[in-house]
């Protein structure tokens, strides 16, 4: 450690050439940082004294990075961001209750709203936050602990703990099947009114890969209903709009209450899962440890206080 003081700048110094670098000024700078201009200058020319290398070409009202100040920058940026990146953890590890976890606005609202007064119950002492958002995040850049993500269990980055196989299956509201008619066969579909998932950050099943799984070889109608995000698809499932792809462990529950129905009995289980992800390496919170594991656990939606819905008639 000795030789770690002799050889690094005063990591003050690194901190202002942070942010006089960004901002290209010396004065943004200071005001920013809270300080002098002269400051900032002064300790600037400390820092290129003890280097031995001139950082920035000092211009009219700004300043510039040097090649060899643009590189330096770069790594001095990063070792910052690494080290903010660790304490905000640290923080997290020692601040208490709070869990906060990154999920899709469908994962919200049909999957953990209706468990949340169980989590609660079974959780009482930790305050779980949902964060909903429509592209996964940088978890650790926005101090976020757990995410919910799809895919094979290999995240770059991130260590994983799988949730639920996907299994997808047709779903629609029991008065638009008895409108429609009973449904046969897969090929069927094609002649019913479709309600399409069009996500414009993640890759999500269309009803094209649905049929090709089911060996239906033609394309459905490009027609339909088309929306950009589930909780809007299974909305509109749920108000008779038409047949939508139904992940069960989002839309199980619904079916049990009456609210949807299975137009034709075929699940696709596609390879793949959904997981709860967390920074690779970070030593998880207790908190967020009890979250994550109860995840995982997949607990039942517990019975509803009112009436499961019939079928219009």
């Amino acid at each position: 450690m000795n030789l770690l003081r002799t050889q690094l700048p005063p990591l003050n110094a690194l901190v202002i050439f942070e942010a006089a670098g960004r901002l290209a000024s010396f004065t943004k700078a200071a005001r920013e940082l809270n300080m002098t201009q002269a400051a900032v200058s002064y300790g600037m020319k400390q820092l290129e004294r003890a280097l031995g290398i001139a950082l920035f070409r000092r211009e009219h009202q700004r300043v510039r990075l040097t090649e060899d100040g643009r590189r330096y920058h770069q790594d001095v940026t990063l070792a910052l961001e690494h080290i903010r990146r660790s304490t905000e953890t640290l923080r997290r590890s020692q601040s208490g209750t709070h869990v906060t976890l990154s999920c899709s606005t469908a994962f919200a609202s049909w999957w953990m709203l209706p468990r949340l007064a169980l989590f609660r119950q079974d959780n009482p002492g930790i305050d779980l936050r949902l964060q909903t958002t429509d592209k996964d995040i940088d978890l650790g850049a926005e101090g976020v602990s757990l995410a919910i993500r799809r895919g094979d269990g290999r995240y770059l980055g991130y260590d994983a703990m799988k949730m639920v196989d996907e299994a997808i299956i047709p779903i629609c509201s029991p008065a638009y099947l008895e409108r429609a008619g009973p449904i046969g066969a897969v090929a069927d579909l094609k002649k019913q009114r479709l309600i399409h998932l069009d996500e414009p950050f993640r890759p999500r099943p269309s009803w094209a890969d649905y049929f090709r799984a089911m060996n239906v070889s033609a394309a459905p109608d490009a027609g339909g209903l088309h929306l950009n995000d589930y909780a809007l698809v299974v909305g509109a499932a749920l108000e008779g709009q038409g047949i939508a792809l139904g992940w069960r462990h989002q839309t199980d529950h619904l079916v049990v209450r009456g609210l949807l129905t299975h137009p034709i009995e075929r699940a696709w289980v596609t390879g793949l899962a959904f997981h709860i992800v967390w920074p690779h390496g970070v030593v998880l919170a207790a908190e967020a440890e009890i979250v994550r594991d109860w995840l995982a656990g997949n607990p039942p939606v517990p019975a509803p206080a009112w009436p499961a819905a019939t079928a219009a008639r």
